[in-house]
C-alpha cells in the first residue's frame, strides 16, 4: 500500500468539474488513498502499527470467510 501515493489517478472532465471531482473522490476512496493520507498525518509507533495491521488482516480474513460461505 505504500506505493499508492506515487501512482497517478486520472479522471476525464466531460460535462462538469463537479462530476469529475465526485468520480475522482470515488476512485481515491476505492484505492484507499484517502485512508492512507489520513493515516500518515501523524506518526504511528511501531507497536501501534503492528496492532493495526493485525486488526486489518483479521477483518480481511473475516470478510473473505463470509464471501466463501455465501457461495
Amino acid at each position: 500500500m505504500d506505493s499508492l501515493l506515487g501512482r497517478p489517478l486520472e479522471v476525464e472532465v466531460r460535462d462538469s468539474l463537479e462530476k469529475a471531482m465526485k468520480i475522482l473522490k470515488q476512485k481515491m476512496s476505492k484505492e484507499g488513498i484517502l485512508q492512507e493520507v489520513k493515516r500518515r498525518r501523524f506518526y504511528e509507533k511501531p507497536s501501534v502499527k503492528r496492532k493495526r495491521k493485525m486488526r486489518e488482516a483479521r477483518k480481511r480474513r473475516r470478510r473473505e470467510a463470509k464471501r466463501k460461505q455465501a457461495k
